[in-house]
Protein backbone atom coordinates (compact mmCIF):
# COMPACT_ATOMS: atom_id res chain seq x y z
CA UNK A 1 0.00 0.00 0.00
CA UNK A 2 1.41 3.37 -1.03
CA UNK A 3 1.63 6.05 1.65
CA UNK A 4 1.69 9.84 1.26
CA UNK A 5 4.98 10.79 -0.35
CA UNK A 6 5.19 7.57 -2.38
CA UNK A 7 4.21 6.77 -5.97
CA UNK A 8 4.54 3.90 -8.44
CA UNK A 9 3.74 2.94 -12.01
CA UNK A 10 1.04 0.26 -12.14
CA UNK A 11 -0.65 -1.75 -14.87
CA UNK A 12 -4.33 -1.08 -15.56
CA UNK A 13 -6.80 -2.73 -17.92
CA UNK A 14 -8.43 -0.42 -20.44
CA UNK A 15 -12.19 -0.74 -20.72
CA UNK A 16 -13.54 -1.63 -24.18
CA UNK A 17 -14.37 1.62 -26.00
CA UNK A 18 -18.02 2.41 -26.63
CA UNK A 19 -19.41 3.92 -29.83
CA UNK A 20 -18.90 7.47 -28.52
CA UNK A 21 -15.43 6.89 -27.02
CA UNK A 22 -11.88 7.50 -28.20
CA UNK A 23 -8.74 5.50 -27.49
CA UNK A 24 -5.80 7.86 -26.97
CA UNK A 25 -2.13 6.93 -27.02
CA UNK A 26 -0.41 9.48 -24.81
CA UNK A 27 2.50 11.40 -26.31
CA UNK A 28 3.11 13.97 -23.57
CA UNK A 29 1.79 14.99 -20.16
CA UNK A 30 2.88 17.59 -17.63
CA UNK A 31 3.06 17.70 -13.86
CA UNK A 32 0.94 20.42 -12.31
CA UNK A 33 3.53 21.01 -9.65
CA UNK A 34 1.50 22.75 -6.92
CA UNK A 35 -1.66 20.64 -7.01
CA UNK A 36 0.01 17.31 -7.74
CA UNK A 37 2.54 17.73 -4.94
CA UNK A 38 -0.32 18.55 -2.58
CA UNK A 39 -1.99 15.27 -3.61
CA UNK A 40 1.33 13.40 -3.47
CA UNK A 41 1.89 14.51 0.11
CA UNK A 42 -1.65 13.57 1.17
CA UNK A 43 -2.65 17.19 1.85
CA UNK A 44 -6.14 17.26 0.32
CA UNK A 45 -8.64 18.38 3.01
CA UNK A 46 -11.38 15.82 3.63
CA UNK A 47 -14.03 18.49 3.05
CA UNK A 48 -12.64 19.25 -0.43
CA UNK A 49 -11.95 15.69 -1.55
CA UNK A 50 -14.78 15.58 -4.07
CA UNK A 51 -13.93 18.99 -5.56
CA UNK A 52 -10.27 18.00 -5.87
CA UNK A 53 -10.91 14.84 -7.88
CA UNK A 54 -9.26 14.81 -11.29
CA UNK A 55 -11.82 14.16 -14.05
CA UNK A 56 -10.71 10.55 -14.66
CA UNK A 57 -9.10 9.84 -11.31
CA UNK A 58 -9.08 6.27 -10.01
CA UNK A 59 -9.17 5.84 -6.24
CA UNK A 60 -10.08 8.18 -3.40
CA UNK A 61 -8.12 10.65 -1.31
CA UNK A 62 -5.88 10.50 0.58
CA UNK A 63 -4.85 7.64 -1.73
CA UNK A 64 -3.67 5.67 -3.50
CA UNK A 65 -5.05 7.57 -6.49
CA UNK A 66 -4.18 8.14 -10.11
CA UNK A 67 -3.86 11.87 -10.60
CA UNK A 68 -3.00 14.49 -13.19
CA UNK A 69 -4.88 16.53 -15.77
CA UNK A 70 -2.44 17.68 -18.45
CA UNK A 71 -2.27 14.99 -21.13
CA UNK A 72 -1.79 15.16 -24.90
CA UNK A 73 -2.00 12.16 -27.19
CA UNK A 74 -3.03 10.88 -30.59
CA UNK A 75 -6.46 9.34 -31.21
CA UNK A 76 -6.02 5.71 -32.27
CA UNK A 77 -9.70 4.76 -32.33
CA UNK A 78 -12.88 6.80 -32.40
CA UNK A 79 -14.90 9.10 -34.67
CA UNK A 80 -13.41 9.55 -38.13
CA UNK A 81 -12.88 13.29 -37.68
CA UNK A 82 -10.62 12.62 -34.66
CA UNK A 83 -8.58 9.67 -35.94
CA UNK A 84 -4.89 10.50 -36.02
CA UNK A 85 -5.42 13.94 -34.45
CA UNK A 86 -3.48 15.19 -31.44
CA UNK A 87 -5.88 15.97 -28.59
CA UNK A 88 -5.67 17.42 -25.10
CA UNK A 89 -7.47 15.74 -22.21
CA UNK A 90 -7.77 16.35 -18.48
CA UNK A 91 -6.49 12.84 -17.73
CA UNK A 92 -4.00 11.39 -15.23
CA UNK A 93 -0.53 10.29 -16.37
CA UNK A 94 -1.17 7.08 -18.32
CA UNK A 95 0.28 5.59 -21.50
CA UNK A 96 -3.15 4.93 -23.09
CA UNK A 97 -6.67 5.77 -22.03
CA UNK A 98 -10.30 5.49 -23.11
CA UNK A 99 -12.59 8.49 -22.61
CA UNK A 100 -15.74 9.93 -24.22
CA UNK A 101 -14.93 11.82 -27.41
CA UNK A 102 -16.53 14.87 -25.80
CA UNK A 103 -13.74 14.87 -23.18
CA UNK A 104 -10.94 15.66 -25.64
CA UNK A 105 -10.05 18.92 -27.39
CA UNK A 106 -8.24 18.96 -30.72
CA UNK A 107 -4.80 20.57 -30.63
CA UNK A 108 -4.58 23.28 -33.34
CA UNK A 109 -2.17 22.59 -36.19
CA UNK A 110 0.03 25.56 -35.23
CA UNK A 111 0.47 24.39 -31.62
CA UNK A 112 3.22 21.79 -30.98
CA UNK A 113 1.87 18.75 -29.11
CA UNK A 114 4.61 19.07 -26.51
CA UNK A 115 3.53 22.63 -25.71
CA UNK A 116 -0.17 21.76 -25.64
CA UNK A 117 0.30 20.07 -22.25
CA UNK A 118 0.08 23.59 -20.80
CA UNK A 119 -3.55 23.96 -21.95
CA UNK A 120 -5.04 23.24 -18.52
CA UNK A 121 -2.76 25.82 -16.90
CA UNK A 122 -3.46 28.46 -19.54
CA UNK A 123 -7.18 27.72 -19.18
CA UNK A 124 -6.85 28.54 -15.47
CA UNK A 125 -5.12 31.81 -16.38
CA UNK A 126 -7.85 32.68 -18.91
CA UNK A 127 -10.48 32.23 -16.22
CA UNK A 128 -8.50 34.45 -13.85
CA UNK A 129 -8.32 37.26 -16.40
CA UNK A 130 -12.07 36.97 -16.96
CA UNK A 131 -12.49 37.29 -13.17
CA UNK A 132 -9.98 40.13 -12.81
CA UNK A 133 -11.07 42.28 -15.76
CA UNK A 134 -7.72 44.09 -16.27
CA UNK A 135 -7.97 47.48 -17.99
CA UNK A 136 -5.81 49.33 -20.50
CA UNK A 137 -2.90 51.02 -18.73
CA UNK A 138 -3.23 49.11 -15.44
CA UNK A 139 -0.27 48.58 -13.11
CA UNK A 140 -0.38 44.87 -12.26
CA UNK A 141 1.76 42.58 -10.13
CA UNK A 142 1.64 38.78 -10.34
CA UNK A 143 2.98 37.41 -7.06
CA UNK A 144 4.28 33.88 -7.52
CA UNK A 145 6.16 32.88 -10.68
CA UNK A 146 5.03 29.27 -10.91
CA UNK A 147 3.25 27.73 -13.89
CA UNK A 148 -0.01 29.54 -13.20
CA UNK A 149 1.56 32.89 -12.33
CA UNK A 150 3.73 32.86 -15.44
CA UNK A 151 0.74 31.96 -17.61
CA UNK A 152 -1.24 34.86 -16.14
CA UNK A 153 1.67 37.24 -16.76
CA UNK A 154 1.99 36.02 -20.34
CA UNK A 155 -1.68 36.75 -21.04
CA UNK A 156 -1.55 40.17 -19.37
CA UNK A 157 1.58 41.37 -21.18
CA UNK A 158 0.02 42.19 -24.60
CA UNK A 159 -2.77 44.41 -23.16
CA UNK A 160 -2.04 47.97 -24.37
CA UNK A 161 -0.33 50.18 -21.83
CA UNK A 162 -0.31 47.57 -19.07
CA UNK A 163 2.74 47.37 -16.81
CA UNK A 164 3.18 43.81 -15.55
CA UNK A 165 5.67 42.81 -12.89
CA UNK A 166 6.25 39.16 -11.96
CA UNK A 167 7.22 38.87 -8.29
CA UNK A 168 9.00 35.85 -6.80
CA UNK A 169 11.56 34.91 -4.17
CA UNK A 170 13.53 32.89 -6.74
CA UNK A 171 15.83 35.25 -8.71
CA UNK A 172 16.19 32.71 -11.54
CA UNK A 173 12.57 33.43 -12.53
CA UNK A 174 13.77 36.77 -13.92
CA UNK A 175 14.89 34.91 -17.04
CA UNK A 176 11.39 33.49 -17.54
CA UNK A 177 9.85 36.92 -16.99
CA UNK A 178 12.12 38.38 -19.68
CA UNK A 179 11.06 35.63 -22.11
CA UNK A 180 7.42 36.48 -21.41
CA UNK A 181 8.01 40.20 -21.96
CA UNK A 182 7.23 41.33 -18.40
CA UNK A 183 9.22 42.87 -15.55
CA UNK A 184 10.56 40.99 -12.53
CA UNK A 185 11.24 41.85 -8.90
CA UNK A 186 11.96 40.18 -5.59
CA UNK A 187 9.09 40.70 -3.10
CA UNK A 188 10.95 43.41 -1.18
CA UNK A 189 11.71 45.33 -4.37
CA UNK A 190 8.31 45.08 -6.07
CA UNK A 191 6.57 48.26 -7.19
CA UNK A 192 3.55 49.31 -5.14
CA UNK A 193 0.47 51.33 -6.03
CA UNK A 194 -0.95 48.53 -8.17
CA UNK A 195 -4.46 48.58 -9.59
CA UNK A 196 -4.53 44.79 -9.51
CA UNK A 197 -2.45 42.00 -7.96
CA UNK A 198 -2.85 38.36 -8.92
CA UNK A 199 -1.59 36.06 -6.17
CA UNK A 200 -0.45 32.53 -7.06
CA UNK A 201 2.40 31.72 -4.64
CA UNK A 202 0.26 29.65 -2.22
CA UNK A 203 2.11 31.21 0.72
CA UNK A 204 0.89 33.39 3.56
CA UNK A 205 3.81 35.76 3.02
CA UNK A 206 2.88 36.09 -0.66
CA UNK A 207 -0.70 37.00 0.15
CA UNK A 208 0.42 39.59 2.71
CA UNK A 209 2.82 41.16 0.21
CA UNK A 210 0.09 41.18 -2.45
CA UNK A 211 -2.09 43.35 -0.22
CA UNK A 212 0.84 45.67 0.47
CA UNK A 213 1.40 46.21 -3.25
CA UNK A 214 -2.13 47.49 -3.90
CA UNK A 215 -3.02 51.11 -4.40
CA UNK A 216 -6.19 52.63 -2.94
CA UNK A 217 -9.27 50.54 -3.85
CA UNK A 218 -7.09 47.93 -5.55
CA UNK A 219 -7.94 44.24 -5.64
CA UNK A 220 -6.10 40.97 -5.09
CA UNK A 221 -7.25 38.04 -7.22
CA UNK A 222 -6.40 35.01 -5.08
CA UNK A 223 -5.62 31.94 -7.20
CA UNK A 224 -3.61 29.97 -4.64
CA UNK A 225 -4.83 26.63 -3.32
CA UNK A 226 -3.61 26.07 0.24
CA UNK A 227 -5.04 22.60 0.80
CA UNK A 228 -5.31 21.86 4.52
CA UNK A 229 -2.93 24.64 5.60
CA UNK A 230 -4.41 27.49 7.69
CA UNK A 231 -3.64 30.98 6.37
CA UNK A 232 -3.71 34.29 8.23
CA UNK A 233 -4.74 37.32 6.17
CA UNK A 234 -3.44 40.72 7.38
CA UNK A 235 -6.63 42.76 7.42
CA UNK A 236 -5.22 45.42 9.73
CA UNK A 237 -2.67 48.01 8.56
CA UNK A 238 -4.10 49.84 5.54
CA UNK A 239 -6.66 47.24 4.47
CA UNK A 240 -9.79 49.15 5.48
CA UNK A 241 -8.41 52.66 4.99
CA UNK A 242 -7.34 51.72 1.47
CA UNK A 243 -10.69 50.01 0.73
CA UNK A 244 -8.80 46.96 -0.53
CA UNK A 245 -10.42 43.74 -1.74
CA UNK A 246 -9.50 40.06 -2.00
CA UNK A 247 -11.45 37.88 -4.42
CA UNK A 248 -10.96 34.23 -5.29
CA UNK A 249 -10.59 32.77 -8.76
CA UNK A 250 -10.91 29.03 -9.36
CA UNK A 251 -11.07 27.16 -12.64
CA UNK A 252 -13.76 24.69 -11.55
CA UNK A 253 -16.46 27.11 -12.77
CA UNK A 254 -16.41 29.41 -15.77
CA UNK A 255 -15.95 32.97 -14.50
CA UNK A 256 -19.23 34.68 -13.70
CA UNK A 257 -18.22 37.48 -16.05
CA UNK A 258 -18.44 35.05 -19.01
CA UNK A 259 -20.60 32.16 -17.75
CA UNK A 260 -23.70 33.20 -19.67
CA UNK A 261 -21.81 33.31 -22.98
CA UNK A 262 -18.92 30.78 -22.71
CA UNK A 263 -18.82 27.06 -22.02
CA UNK A 264 -16.00 24.96 -20.59
CA UNK A 265 -15.27 23.79 -24.15
CA UNK A 266 -15.07 27.41 -25.36
CA UNK A 267 -12.58 28.22 -22.62
CA UNK A 268 -10.39 25.21 -23.43
CA UNK A 269 -10.50 25.96 -27.16
CA UNK A 270 -9.29 29.49 -26.42
CA UNK A 271 -6.49 28.22 -24.16
CA UNK A 272 -5.23 25.87 -26.85
CA UNK A 273 -5.36 28.61 -29.46
CA UNK A 274 -3.33 30.94 -27.23
CA UNK A 275 -0.57 28.32 -27.00
CA UNK A 276 0.46 29.11 -30.56
CA UNK A 277 2.46 31.88 -28.82
CA UNK A 278 6.07 30.67 -28.61
CA UNK A 279 6.64 32.56 -25.35
CA UNK A 280 4.96 29.70 -23.48
CA UNK A 281 7.95 27.45 -24.24
CA UNK A 282 9.75 29.31 -21.43
CA UNK A 283 7.46 27.58 -18.91
CA UNK A 284 8.72 24.09 -19.79
CA UNK A 285 12.01 23.75 -17.95
CA UNK A 286 12.46 19.98 -17.77
CA UNK A 287 11.43 16.88 -19.75
CA UNK A 288 11.53 13.38 -18.25
CA UNK A 289 10.52 9.92 -19.51
CA UNK A 290 7.28 8.40 -18.24
CA UNK A 291 9.21 5.57 -16.60
CA UNK A 292 10.94 8.02 -14.25
CA UNK A 293 7.74 9.58 -12.87
CA UNK A 294 8.02 8.10 -9.34
CA UNK A 295 11.59 9.38 -8.98
CA UNK A 296 10.60 12.72 -10.51
CA UNK A 297 7.76 13.23 -8.02
CA UNK A 298 10.11 12.47 -5.13
CA UNK A 299 12.63 14.89 -6.60
CA UNK A 300 10.03 17.67 -6.88
CA UNK A 301 8.76 17.00 -3.35
CA UNK A 302 12.34 17.45 -2.13
CA UNK A 303 12.43 20.91 -3.70
CA UNK A 304 13.92 20.42 -7.17
CA UNK A 305 13.85 23.74 -9.07
CA UNK A 306 11.99 24.52 -12.27
CA UNK A 307 8.54 25.25 -13.63
CA UNK A 308 6.59 22.82 -15.79
CA UNK A 309 7.95 19.28 -15.89
CA UNK A 310 6.93 17.63 -19.15
CA UNK A 311 6.63 13.85 -19.36
CA UNK A 312 7.52 12.05 -22.59
CA UNK A 313 5.93 8.73 -23.56
CA UNK A 314 7.88 6.36 -25.82
CA UNK A 315 9.10 8.10 -28.94
CA UNK A 316 6.16 10.55 -28.75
Amino acid sequence: MLRPGESAIVDVDLPPPGPDDVVVRTRWSAISRGTELLVYRGGVPAGQAERMRAPFQVGDFPGPVTYGYLAVGVVESGPAELLGRDVFCLHPHQTRFVVPASAVSVVPDDVPAGRAVLAGTVETAVNALWDAGPRVGDRIAVVGAGMVGCSVAALLAPIPGVEVQLVDVDPTRAEVAAALGVGFAAPEDARGGCDLVVHTSATQAGLARSLELLGVEGEVIEMSWYGDRPVSVPLGEGFHAGRLAVRSSQVGMVSGARRARRTYADRMTLALRLLADERFEALITRTVPFESLPDTMADLAAGAPGLAVRVQYGGS
